[in-house]
Order: C-alpha cells, then structure tokens, then sequence
C-alpha cells in the first residue's frame, strides 16, 4: 500500500478527506491522533448522491466502489447511491439527464467526453487543482480530455490502457521469442500463427473500447491523423491509405475474421476460450485468467502497440467524472470526489483493479501492484504514449462526435468489407468535415 503523507491543516473543506485516511490508518502504517478526534461537518437531513458507473470489466472494483460510496456516506451522513450500467449506454443517459436537468449527480466520463457535454457539467477546477497539487502533474491525455476552454470540466479519475495480452507459448512454437516490436513484424507472426489456427482477434463494431483502440492507434502509427493541430481534417493521406490497406491485409492474414460482430466482451472471451492467440485489451482478461483459467494467466504475457513508420501510439481511454450542473448536490458531490481521489481510498479501489487502471498522475506508477506482478509493466508504461481522439489536434467536441460516431472505425470496417482502402478514406474524409464544420 502506498503510505499517506502527513496531515498538515484540517480545515472544513478538508474533513471528509481526513476522516476516510482516519478509516484507512491501519492500512496505511497510522496517522496523527487529532484525526480520530475530528466531528463530521452536518450535512442537510436526507441528503442524496446518486453516481453513475458503468459496469466495469473487473467485477471487484465495482464491489470495491460500492464499499467505499457507502463508507463515504456513513462518514457524512448522506445517503449515497451508485448505479451500474453497461458501457454502451452511458452516452444516451447523458444525454438525457442533460436535456431534461435531472438524474445522477456525479457521471462517469470517458475519453474526451466533457467537450461533448462540457455545457452540462460544473467547472471543478479547486478539486482538479488541488489533487494535482498533491500527486502531480497529470498525465497530458487526461489533462486534455478534462478541460475545455480553460476550465476543468471534470475530475480525472484515471486510465485504462489497453496492450496487447498474447500467448507466450503459441508465439514462441511460431518462431516468435517476444512479442514483435512493428507492425510489419507483428504481421509476420500473425500469419505464421493463423496458419496454425490460432489467429489474433480484433474488434470492429460499434463498441467504444477496443474498435477504437486500433482505429486510433493504428492510424498514428501509420502516420495518419484525422485533423493537424489547427483542426483542419487532413484524414485523406496516403499514410491513411497505407494504414487502412494493412488492416484489410492482417485482416485476412491474421485475424480471426468474426471481429466484425465482436463487442469489447467478445475477445475477453475467444482468448480465454483459447481460440484467439492475442488481442488488444486492458488488464480485465489476465484477471479473469488468474482466478478462472490458471493456466492460460501462467502462458500470458502483455506487450505495447506495435511501432509503425509514424511511431508507436495508444488511443487511451482516460476516464474522469463530472459534477453535473444541473445538481442541487455540487458540494456534496465534490466532497466526495475529494474523498475518494485521496491516497487511502484511491489505493484501496486501484488495488482492487489489479492493473486494469493507470492512475491519473505519475504518482500511482509507485503503487505495489505493478512491483507485485512484472507482467502488468506494459499498462503502467504506456501511458507515455498515450494520446485523445483528434490528436494532434485538441479534443474538442467536435472530435467527441466523431469518436461516438465511429467515424474511424467504420473507415476500416467498411475496407474489411470490400471497400477500396481509397474510397474508405474518402468517405471518413466526408464524415469528418461534417463532424468539424
């Protein structure tokens, strides 16, 4: 666990923060004794926090989210809710709970959501600051994704990065030592492995994780981008092409070809299931690996993005939570955001994650999971390569809407399709201008 530091002032606004480190001491190694004779601050009788949450792809930190809301609100008094609800739909609550200024009073963020909704969301910039002033820096993705003109639209919470996890075993019997470094050498692998029937597995529906995840991350390595840094959408690009033309070639040369219909749980399942050899995702599948399928967590190794002639580049989903505007509970909400983004907390949940999230500053990188299993290196690393959709440009609404729009990815699925890798791109291209006019 990583030990909190000392406690230097105790002021109003501080409390909540001070009490849960006092719930927290015995995990932590002990803090002062004036803690422990602290009184909860009163809030109004009956009031409510509602959170939205999607349901996560590791059970235990939903469990471990729920533990610490409700230890929240036995500290404060308030009666405090969570609800769980799949990834997929969180964009129509959103957008709902917008519209009519009504629903949950703190609402998870993914990638650069609050440009999209940023007109619905309480700036948080003391909260932000303040976090950022104790564990540095935030990481420049989840800096970007959070402000919008200047002001924080919402707390950063974290990242779920997603390398590729493989079978150590199958690579090796396919020539492979490690896992390739570029593209071109990934391809080689994949072919050789496919032949064996035992190809990689990618997605490339309409599902907000892994679909992106290659669309993005692909499309820079390449050297592709759908806009320069003015925002002009440059996405039409003989590095585009040549990015789309590998896709629809490794698509037939190394990838399980039912990736079309998948959705971000489909390849969790094909690699524990053992039909896939490798696949992009976040820590969620060597998870359910040590404790269900012990012997496939034993032959799983995680390895970064393949560089291309661009680099070597991730799509990260940096996830914040917001404070909606509409909320006659702001105070509330932002006292328990405090709460929960301090060390004792924040380390419970994170531990609970077991390498699927990346905390939000360079802080966490000290955290004990990541010495405790080398294998989760590569997830605690990458976010040094991190980037946000419309990158290089800035993450604007604008690039919020091409992103929920999968304007990329339907780029490379309809060349998987039959399309010209030509005739795809010019299509996003179309898309794009409509999305940036």
């Amino acid at each position: 666990m990583i030990k909190l530091g000392g406690v230097t002032r105790l002021d109003r606004r501080a409390f909540l923060r001070v009490a849960g480190a006092a719930t927290g001491a015995a995990a932590v190694g002990g803090i002062p004794d004036i803690v422990g004779a602290q009184k909860a601050p009163s809030f109004p009788k009956g009031t409510k926090l509602n959170i939205l949450e999607w349901v996560s792809f590791v059970p235990a930190s939903d469990v471990e989210f729920k533990r610490l809301a409700a230890e929240f609100g036995k500290l404060s008094g308030v009666d405090v809710t969570v609800d769980l609800i799949n990834m997929n739909d969180l964009n129509p609550r959103i957008a709902s709970a917008i519209e009519t200024k009504s629903g949950p009073d703190i609402i998870m963020m993914i990638s650069n959501w609050p440009h999209l909704y940023a007109d619905g969301l309480a700036d948080v910039d003391d909260l932000a600051e303040e976090i950022a002033s104790r564990d540095g820096a935030y990481y420049e993705h989840n800096k970007k994704v959070s402000v919008v003109n200047n002001r924080w639209k919402a707390v950063p919470l974290c990242s779920v990065p997603a390398t590729w996890a493989y079978r150590e075993d199958w690579f090796k019997e396919a020539g492979a030592s490690k896992f390739p470094d570029t593209w071109d050498e990934w391809r080689k692998v994949g072919i050789a492995l496919k032949k064996k029937n035992q190809p990689m597995g990618q997605a490339f529906g309409h599902s907000l994780g892994d679909p992106n995840n290659w669309a993005y991350s692909v499309t820079w390595g390449f050297g592709g981008s759908e806009i320069d840094q003015s925002g002009k959408v440059v996405i039409n690009s003989k590095e585009t092409i040549e990015a789309v033309k590998f896709t629809v070639a490794v698509w037939k040369d190394c990838l399980d070809e039912g990736g079309l219909a998948w959705d971000d749980s489909s390849n969790n399942r094909a690699y524990l299931a053992s039909t896939i050899s490798a696949t992009i995702n976040g820590a969620s599948i060597y998870f359910v690996a040590k404790r269900q399928f012990p012997d496939i967590a034993k032959v799983t190794g995680h390895a970064h993005m393949p560089k291309g002639p661009g680099g070597r580049f991730y799509s990260i989903g940096g996830q914040g939570r917001a404070v909606m505007k509409y909320s006659k509970n702001q105070q509330v909400a932002k006292e328990f955001l405090r709460w929960f983004m301090d060390r004792p907390q924040y380390d419970k949940w994170m531990a609970a994650n077991d390498g699927y999230v990346v905390g939000p500053t360079p802080y966490w990188e000290k955290h004990a999971l990541w010495e405790k299993d080398p294998k989760l290196a590569p997830f605690k690393e990458s976010v040094k390569y991190g980037r946000w959709p419309g990158y290089p440009g800035p993450p604007t609404r604008k690039a919020s809407e091409a992103l929920v729009k999968y304007i990329l990815v339907d780029m490379y699925a309809q060349a998987i399709k039959g399309m010209k890798a030509e005739d795809a791109v010019k299509w996003a291209e179309s898309e794009l201008k409509k999305a940036y006019a």
